[in-house]
């Protein structure tokens, strides 16, 4: 499956050089990429398996100029329903938050925009 999406500053613009690295829960698979002058990325993936009630989903971190240390997020898939009504994680967010983690259906693949700060900001988590 592709994974594709763009990076973006808190005015909106794209970050042109950033570094996506993705992890699944294991952490035995991952996989980096820069970001190109538009801020987008592309991964080819697939789709981790649910662990009981933690729904499939991919770590997430963001690596940009003017950031000290990595922002960490996560990408959960939209076709997975169910399991992302009962994720621990997604739970404990309100419906909008959620929303801003969970990849949105892209032709063939799903795309996952990341916004560092603003109206749109992405929910990035401490640890």
């Amino acid at each position: 499956m592709q994974l594709t999406g763009r990076l973006f500053d808190g005015d909106g613009a794209p970050v042109p050089d950033g570094m996506i690295e993705l992890w699944d829960a294991e952490g035995q698979h991952w996989g980096r990429t820069g970001t190109d002058e538009d801020g987008a990325f592309s991964f080819v993936i697939a789709k981790p398996a649910a662990a009981g009630r933690v729904a499939p989903h991919l770590d997430v971190l963001v690596f940009a100029r003017g950031l000290l240390r990595h922002q960490r997020t996560r990408v959960y898939f939209p076709d997975e329903v169910d399991a992302n009504a009962v994720d621990p994680v997604l739970s404990a967010l309100d419906e909008a938050d959620r929303a801003r983690i969970v990849a949105e259906v892209d032709g063939d693949g799903v795309r996952f925009d990341i916004h560092l700060q603003g109206s749109l900001e992405t929910i990035f988590f401490t640890s």
